[in-house]
């Protein structure tokens, strides 16, 4: 059995059991045979219909799916119930973009070897899609994996992060509930033994994957021949600040940015690179706004800084932060546990460079902030990790803006703003290490739906 531990303060939420390799070969088997069979394909209409059951379904129980996500994953009630409101947003985007899952005219007759034909081409799905979810957005993250695959009409098993099952299977309830035939969305909770069966299969069409960069190359690397695949891993995200960059409006969203889920977002706050003419004003503002957060129960209304997701991470951020501060970096705030699960929101001021908070994704609630003279510098320091996802830059010169985003090496460029905005249609991603495919849900959509050539030869063309 599984044992669902709330990540505040470890207690039982649920017990629910695990399966075997038995058990995934059998969604394999199952999902597979679906697929071949094209007379058990749902057709568009009826994947609209069910979808929009889905969403109205989501909508009677808002808090009942903000409390599980809440419980299980950590995340503040008030940005949970968020999460909830963009799952079902999500669900509906999804059922909107079917529509678009479509082809297009290939011009014949510009030679003559191609004259009395006409072409086109249509989509249609690819097959059946195998997901592995991540912990910090436990039914957000499951809505991108599924409901997409779903909507381009495939068959989709759904492995959700051990901390966080919960979301999931409710999810998956839902669908069910709103008319989605047996089968067709199938959760699996296993160990990771038994999960990697879901990725090697040569049945497996599209794997999707949500989680650590060092899982999901390994992943990849056992993909069976042909099978494609979309990797979301973690970044370092830079910010550049110039001093004639707004105060008032900045500081909120790089307090937002850096510490929303504690930190616990692939796209958060980490390295904000600041000229130096302001740098000590910024960061020291910024550590008096952390420093008034509120830690603790995720459960309770007023808090808005949650637990990291288990014990281990909170060892792991004070070794970082203390390795940082032994270095030379300035502790402006925070720098200590509250609890076996909670650590204080950090801003810690020009660490070296060299050392992990620098280096490598935090993950955890805490920022740094490095001074700068030359922009161009900066950039090349912030360019200068193999993880690149979104960034950001803060000034109110257009030209700086513009030059900024040519130059910051990202999928996505935030112009004063923070580095986590994002909304679920627009793409979403990271490079290099990062990871490879474009994910929002009508890019996964369309990545789940493969391209078929027809030409017709006819002498009355």
């Amino acid at each position: 059995m599984l044992k669902v531990l709330s990540p505040y303060d470890q207690s039982l939420i649920k017990e629910i059991p695990l399966v075997g390799k038995a058990e995934v070969e059998k969604a394999l088997a199952t999902a597979y045979d679906l697929f071949q069979n094209q007379s058990k394909w749902i057709p568009a209409y009826e994947r609209i219909a069910i979808l929009e059951r889905t969403a109205e379904i989501m909508k009677t129980r808002i808090e009942e799916l903000t409390k599980t996500a809440t419980q299980e994953g950590g995340k503040p009630l008030v940005d949970s119930r968020i999460e909830v409101l963009r799952a079902i947003n999500g669900v509906k985007i999804a059922a909107e973009h079917i529509s678009q899952l479509k082809g297009e005219q290939i011009p014949m007759g510009l030679t003559k070897a191609s004259e009395n034909r006409i072409a086109f081409t249509t989509r249609e799905p690819i097959g059946v899609v195998s997901s592995i979810s991540a912990f910090n957005h436990p039914l957000n993250l499951i809505i991108h994996q599924v409901v997409t695959a779903i909507a381009a009409g495939c068959p989709v098993i759904i492995k959700p992060a051990m901390t966080t099952p919960l979301s999931c299977l409710a999810f998956v309830e839902i669908l069910k509930e709103a008319g989605l035939p047996e089968g067709w969305c199938q959760p699996i909770i296993c160990e990771n033994e038994a999960a990697e069966q879901l990725v090697v299969d040569e049945r497996v069409n599209y794997f999707s994957f949500i989680g650590s960069a060092k899982v999901g190359w390994y992943l990849r690397s056992k993909l069976s021949a042909g099978t494609r695949c979309a990797l979301e891993h973690g970044g370092a995200a830079p910010v550049i600040v110039e001093k004639d960059a707004n105060f008032e409006e900045m500081l909120p969203a790089l307090l937002k940015g850096s510490f929303y889920h504690a930190g616990q977002v692939c796209v958060s706050v980490q390295r904000i690179f600041v000229h130096e003419s302001i740098c000590d004003d910024l960061a020291n503002k910024l550590a008096e706004m952390a420093n008034k957060l509120i830690v603790g129960n995720q459960m309770d209304s007023t808090t808005e800084v949650g637990p990291l997701i288990l014990p281990r991470e909170v060892d792991r951020v004070e070794e970082w932060v203390s390795e940082a501060v032994d270095a030379g970096a300035k502790l402006l705030c925070g720098g200590k546990r509250i609890s076996a699960t909670c650590y204080e929101p950090t801003v810690l001021l020009n660490p070296q460079l060299d050392v992990r908070v620098s280096t490598s994704e935090i993950f955890g609630p805490v920022v740094c902030v490095y001074s700068y003279s030359d922009r161009e510098k900066a950039i090349e320091i912030a360019n200068s990790l193999d993880v690149h996802f979104q960034a950001s830059v803060f000034t109110k010169n257009i030209d700086v803006a513009l030059d900024c985003v040519k130059k910051l090496n990202a999928t996505a460029v935030m112009v004063n703003d923070h580095t986590a905005f994002r909304v679920d249609w627009m793409p979403f991603g990271g490079r290099d290490a990062s990871g490879i495919g474009m994910g929002g849900i009508q890019y996964s959509m369309h990545e789940m739906t493969r391209e078929k050539l027809m030409v017709i030869k006819s002498d009355i063309l």
